[in-house]
């Protein structure tokens, strides 16, 4: 078993639901994500999506796309993500995605990123622009690596769409709350749970829920029929409030535990 099954394994014998954080690699530095993932970790997420910096992330709003301009602004790549997470890896044992658009994973080579994110301790991968209908490939390769392929499901997905990703997904799945890009919203969809009951006639994985969740409301609404929530907008907006903050990391660290209780 891998580190995500591990994590979902956990809570459900402790009956508990999960909390999984996006933040962006790079944002505000490489240095302050470093502290920020131990923060995360310590704050109990059950995964940690790491956001790789994209300059045209057509599915996000606007608070990521700041995120990923204030990270792109210091030139790192791929490399100096899966860096960090080498050195992250030896602190904290909570698994690690990376989160991100398919051109600069193919720009870096697909299967020197499966090789290489797997020696650094990433656990698996969610491409936002791949359809399962094309991700065959990508796919195997990740599995040959020992990587979970992350996949995202939508309230306009077919029953056809959800048995595809049903057969090639590990880990978990990501169900998106409603249409349209990332932000925060004042409430969630219902479109959300009649989502999660559809995919649960196809799949047995745990199925996250993310797209507009920004408090603790939201988060045990959620968690009345998923087994865990994504929360990104929200918190890459405090991290963004908190730029130039000298103890930015344990701050936010004290802001994320409200959703992980």
């Amino acid at each position: 078993m891998g580190r995500i099954q591990d994590a979902f394994n956990e809570l459900r014998q402790r009956g508990r639901k999960g909390f999984i954080p996006f933040v962006t690699a790079g944002d505000p530095d490489l240095e302050t994500t470093a502290q920020i993932l131990v923060e995360l970790a310590h704050a109990e997420a059950t995964v940690i999506e790491l956001g790789v910096p994209f300059s045209d992330p057509m599915a996000d709003g606007p608070v990521i796309q700041r995120a990923s301009e204030r990270a792109l602004k210091h030139g790192l790549g791929l490399r100096d993500i899966l860096d960090l997470v080498a050195g992250v890896r030896r602190r904290i044992e909570t698994p690690i995605i990376l989160f991100s658009y398919f051109n600069p994973l193919l720009q870096f080579g697909v299967k020197r990123l499966a090789e290489e994110a797997k020696a650094a301790g990433v656990d698996g991968v969610l491409v936002t622009d791949l359809s399962p209908e094309e991700a065959g490939e990508f796919e195997s390769v990740l599995r040959a690596n020992g990587l979970d392929m992350i996949f995202l499901i939508a309230p306009t997905s077919t029953d056809e769409r959800l048995k595809l990703v049903a057969q090639h997904a590990r880990g978990f799945i990501y169900a998106v709350s409603r249409a349209g890009v990332t932000g925060v919203r004042t409430s969630v969809s219902a479109e959300a749970e009649k989502l999660v009951n559809r995919m649960r006639q196809f799949s047995s994985l745990p199925i996250a829920v993310g797209f507009g969740i920004s408090n603790v409301e939201q988060v045990k609404d959620v968690h009345r029929y998923a087994d865990a929530v994504v929360i990104g907008s929200a918190i890459v907006a405090e991290i963004e409030r908190l730029e130039g903050a000298a103890n930015l990391a344990q701050r936010l660290g004290e802001f994320v535990k409200e959703f992980s209780y």
